[in-house]
């Protein structure tokens, strides 16, 4: 996820891709780090088939450099579109 101006990133692991993004977007947990940095674009996702895994990479993704994040989302979105439109 990340901001108007795409300076802020978050990463996290999530069961309902949909879900979670709509409570983002609607700022349903006003105390959470999306909400108080307007995080609102889905610039970036990956599928895992298990929960370990995906836990695993989310751990690799936060303990790595902000240069690799904005690498893979260049790559993969390079845009920076609000790829939320085309998961729903």
């Amino acid at each position: 996820m990340s901001n108007r101006r795409n300076t802020v990133l978050y990463a996290g692991v999530m069961d309902n891709l949909v879900q979670r993004v709509w409570t983002y977007k609607n700022k349903v947990d006003a105390q959470s780090f999306t909400s108080k940095y307007n995080l609102h674009k889905l610039v970036y996702y990956e599928i895992y088939e298990d929960a370990y895994t995906a836990i695993s990479r989310e751990k690799q993704l936060k303990g790595g450099p902000r240069r690799k994040k904005l690498e893979l989302v260049e790559v993969f979105n390079p845009t920076w579109k609000d790829l939320s439109e085309d998961i729903t």
